[in-house]
């Protein structure tokens, strides 16, 4: 089965990989910036996630193989690959695994290493929503808010929404799937996985997921990269300050053109 992807521009081919319990399109508007730049963008759904394939099995290794068949169908190679948190660490072991179909990769604000579980509260609201008693998207969001008091985090989250039929909510992750699996969200990436070429990791001043901690295990893995950090942004950072998001992004991937 092959993912399901937005197709935005034309040119050298760049991919987009979301976080978990999002889809590629979180990412449209930045996606539509970078085509103007001579790219061809795809924003892709990974597995259970958007509008791609559900399956019960979830893990990177399948993620980057569902990757190389992406690319594979699509005729891709010396691709820029950019993934934020988990579509990071799938991009990380994509480009370790496949490095000659990687030209640059970015990785915005995840490590290599192990994360610990805590998406608890998020799964829990989801699980809790009725979609036999909701029926809009103002319910969904009071409901959600008992789980999750953040505006924006609810926000990112509702964008699952969809109309399964007319007066039927539903969300488009696998959400049984993946909370049987969250666990695999946080694995490191492979001890001897590594990755040569140009690599950029992006983090949020206001996120504690990338920390000085982190830098011998990014140099460790990827020898020849660099960390930038975005000023006031947290974990979504490619939304809370596009502006120097994009900015920073162009200035690695064009640095040498």
């Amino acid at each position: 089965m092959i993912l399901h992807s937005n197709l935005i521009g034309k040119g050298k081919p760049f991919v987009i990989l979301h976080g978990f319990l999002g889809m590629g399109d979180n990412w449209k508007t930045l996606a539509r910036q970078f085509s103007e730049s001579n790219f061809e963008v795809h924003v892709v759904d990974q597995r259970n996630h958007g509008r791609s394939f559900h399956a019960d099995e979830f893990d990177y290794e399948l993620m980057a193989e569902d990757l190389k068949r992406y690319c594979n169908e699509n005729n891709l190679s010396d691709i820029v690959l950019l993934g934020h948190s988990m579509g990071g660490k799938t991009a990380m072991l994509f480009a370790a695994k496949y490095s000659e179909l990687v030209n640059k990769l970015l990785v915005a604000d995840i490590s290599p290493r192990y994360y610990p579980v805590h998406h608890d509260a998020i799964l829990e609201g989801l699980s809790s929503l009725d979609f036999t008693e909701i029926k809009s998207r103002g319910e969904a969001d009071e409901a959600l808010s008992a789980y999750v008091p953040e505006m924006g985090t609810r926000m990112f989250l509702l964008k699952n929404l969809y109309w399964v039929e007319k007066g039927q909510l539903g969300l488009r992750m696998n959400l049984e799937v993946l909370k049987e699996q969250v666990s695999e969200v946080g694995e490191a990436l492979p001890v001897h996985a590594t990755f040569d070429k140009e690599t950029l990791f992006l983090r949020g001043d206001k996120s504690e997921y990338i920390g000085e901690s982190d830098e011998a295990i990014i140099n460790r893995h990827f020898p020849n990269s660099k960390i930038v950090t975005i000023t006031n942004a947290g974990h979504w950072l490619h939304a809370e300050n596009p502006k120097e998001f994009y900015d920073v992004v162009m200035e690695f991937i064009q640095g040498e053109e």
